[in-house]
């Protein structure tokens, strides 16, 4: 199960300098819908190495206008409490996706 960001918690676990994926996103977003079922797994998969999770929104709005978040989905990486600016991305396969989450292990 991946881990809920909200406003109260997301900069700790930023600070934290774990790696960190935070997927920003709404319930009435389709891409989003699709895209859950993929960070969840995503979430377990790496669940020693990363703490990968989905951010609201619609709940929470702090983080998403700290970062411009003007489309969703859209996924932000971190490592050492800094953003990872290249891993970037907005929308993602299960692959793509994968494929971040390994760079970010290597940096």
């Amino acid at each position: 199960m991946s881990y809920k960001f909200t406003d109260e918690n997301v900069n700790e676990v930023i600070a934290s300098g774990h790696p960190v994926v935070i997927d920003f996103w709404a319930t009435w977003c389709g891409p989003c819908m699709a895209l859950a079922p993929v960070i969840d797994e995503l979430a377990e998969e790496f669940a020693d190495q990363v703490v990968i999770g989905k951010y609201n929104v619609d709940e929470e709005t702090e983080l998403s206008g700290q970062y411009r978040i003007m489309s969703i989905p859209t996924i932000l990486f971190f490592k050492n409490g800094e953003q990872v600016r290249d891993l970037r991305m907005t929308g993602a396969t299960k692959e793509s996706l994968r494929e971040r989450i390994e760079k970010l292990l290597v940096l």
